[in-house]
């Protein structure tokens, strides 16, 4: 079978498959969003959507690869041996679409090592790691505003999986000063794009849930090597700019 061309329902094809095959493969990115929030499918958040991201492990990417082969996609044969500890490439030339698999961890702005969260939720990442794959993102557009507001809109903050785990995220960012302040940066944006976004009725409800979770990320006790990052602030820059590896 051909892949779709609707992104969202190729993405669901794709991890649904996965799933029933036992293949540790989870969508993420904007088409996960999609698939989890039915805010994100209504006006005003409603977007376009391209590529296709997904998360597997090291162990899992050789199934993972062989399965998006029989499902109609081409590798990359260079880039993948290349960079294929770490990701993967997939094309899909009938409707110039892209899939992009991450290997373990997602090295952009920072580290965010997925391996012992890939599995908590059948088809996708679990709503917290949505969200902080956005949230570390320091060169946000509007397609990342739009996708935080359908999260935050649709999930409430939790200490577990049923919503967006801010146990987690602040646990995570205690130990790396750097994540923390690009988190609140960029909540701080979404806040702002949400209160100015025409027509938006939760956007009250993102904004509160931006702001509390940023009061757990500062309440939440510092590691030394926090405190210390801290120390230099933004005297020196404290994220990576994403490599372009394609």
């Amino acid at each position: 079978m051909e892949p779709l061309a609707d992104p969202i329902a190729e993405g669901a094809r794709i991890a649904e498959t996965a799933a029933e095959r036992g293949i540790a493969l989870r969508l993420l990115g904007g088409v996960a969003i999609a698939l989890s929030c039915p805010s994100s499918r209504q006006s005003p958040l409603r977007r376009r959507y391209g590529d296709i991201d997904f998360a597997t492990s090291s162990v899992a990417k050789g199934e993972a690869s062989r399965l998006l082969e029989g499902l109609g996609y081409i590798p990359d044969r260079e880039f993948n041996t290349l960079y294929g500890h770490r990701r993967l490439y997939f094309a899909d030339p009938l409707h110039q679409r892209q899939v992009d698999v991450f290997v373990d961890e997602a090295n952009l702005c920072h580290r965010i090592d997925f391996r012992p969260r890939l599995e908590l939720v059948p088809t996708t990442l679990a709503p917290a790691d949505l969200a902080l794959m956005k949230l570390q993102v320091v060169e946000t557009d509007e397609k990342d505003y739009l996708d935080l507001c359908a999260l935050f809109a649709d999930y409430e903050l939790s200490e577990d999986e049923n919503g967006v785990n801010c146990k987690y995220i602040a646990e995570l960012s205690a130990s790396d000063w750097g994540l923390w302040r690009t988190i609140g940066i960029v909540s701080e944006r979404t806040e702002s794009f949400a209160s100015h976004l025409p027509n938006f009725e939760a956007a009250g409800l993102v904004i509160a849930r931006l702001r509390d979770l940023r009061v757990k990320l500062d309440t939440v006790p510092k590691s030394r090597r926090w405190k210390l990052r801290s120390r230099v602030g933004e005297r020196k820059r404290w994220y990576e700019l994403p490599e372009e590896v394609h």
